[in-house]
């Protein structure tokens, strides 16, 4: 990479147009332009200015404006968008000062941003597949619970059972009367069940090539997609110093707001991707449902449980008991799918370092 310059650049992106704003050495603002969100605009912009640090927020535009950048010679920050409340909450907002804020932090110090890691390209493509399947699944989840209110109201109902057949369960409860609204839907529901079947086919040949899953998927409970999801992710295993920290990368961990004696409850962070901790919280809902294997994380959930009732209540609303399990099974699992895809290791369901103390144990149960 070419020298960096003296110089801070911050750059609001929009869907049309980017607005920019230069600083120099000590902080004084030299120029504010208006870049066309193109390519080829921000190739003749970014060209004409020598190597400098450049910060940008996440969106739409990001990947590709963050590769072109970088290709210039610059030192690109992509900025984490939900932690920068001296922009999104200000009492002056614009797309010029938000650039300008940009540029200043950015210049006081990069941490601040709290910079974020850009997926490779084989990588995002992968996990694009992913992000499709997903929307199909829930396009088909909102038309079964649309087929179901609608035939209640006429004092029926359609069996219970796994969706990939609901459109073979659903004609029979279905009155003639509805058959012109719902038949429709229905035939929707069943190509949708198809596509989502292909999709599959399709993530079980990209598990195969990544040799690393192999590990992760002894877990019983642990399929392809749960799998993917996190590797895809994630990227790269080396990137956490030790795998406990992948738990508050995920958004697993209680949200902190401590001042004084001021130490309230509060929920996890939901930091990171909500796609790949909703199916961690699935695969512990599974670990801990009636099907799942006895192991040393089911055992760790149950007593989460059994203890539930011994804990003082703190605060008018509480998550249930199995739910509060859920949410700790997950981030133990996927500590557990971190360590399995750094070692390679045979994984063993019970003691392989799932165990916890009781110290530990009352803990967990203030998270």
């Amino acid at each position: 990479m070419a020298n960096i310059s003296t110089m801070t650049i911050g750059c609001d992106l929009g869907d049309r147009y980017s607005h920019v704003c230069v600083l120099d050495g000590a902080g004084a603002v030299v120029e504010r332009a208006r870049v066309k969100t193109t390519p080829a605009a921000f190739k003749r912009w970014f060209g004409r200015h020598k190597p400098a640090r450049v910060a940008v927020e996440t969106g739409a535009h990001t990947r590709w404006v963050a590769a072109e950048l970088a290709e210039l010679g610059h030192d690109v920050l992509v900025a984490n968008a939900r932690d920068l409340r001296l922009i999104y909450a200000g009492r002056r907002k614009n797309d010029q000062l938000d650039a300008e804020a940009l540029a200043r932090v950015a210049r006081l110090d990069p941490k601040l941003l709290n910079p974020v890691t850009l997926r490779g390209q084989r990588a995002q493509a992968d996990k694009a597949i992913l992000g499709a399947r997903n929307q199909l699944v829930e396009a088909r989840t909102k038309l079964i619970g649309c087929v179901r209110g609608m035939v209640k109201s006429w004092g029926r109902r359609v069996k219970s059972g796994d969706a990939n057949a609901f459109h073979k369960r659903a004609p029979e409860a279905i009155p003639e009367e509805l058959r012109p609204a719902l038949d429709p839907i229905v035939e929707t529901i069943e190509e949708l069940s198809r596509q989502i079947k292909l999709y599959d086919e399709l993530l079980e040949t990209k598990l195969q090539e990544y040799q690393e899953s192999v590990a992760m998927t002894q877990i019983k409970g642990v399929g392809p997609v749960t799998t993917l999801a996190f590797m895809l992710t994630i990227e790269d295993p080396s990137r956490f110093r030790r795998s406990r920290d992948v738990g508050p990368f995920l958004g697993l961990v209680p949200k902190e707001r401590q001042s004084g004696k001021s130490d309230p409850e509060l929920g996890i962070s939901k930091a990171g991707d909500p796609y790949l901790r909703r199916l961690l919280v699935q695969c512990a809902h599974y670990i801990l449902g009636p099907f799942g294997q006895d192991c040393d994380l089911r055992r760790f959930g149950q007593r989460l449980i059994d203890r539930s009732g011994k804990t003082p209540r703190r605060g008018k609303k509480r998550t249930s008991p199995k739910k509060r399990a859920a949410v700790a099974v997950a981030r133990k699992l996927a500590v557990l799918m971190h360590r399995l895809w750094c070692t390679g290791e045979v994984y063993e369901p019970l003691g392989y370092g799932q165990t916890c103390t009781e110290d530990e144990l009352a803990a967990e149960m203030t998270m």
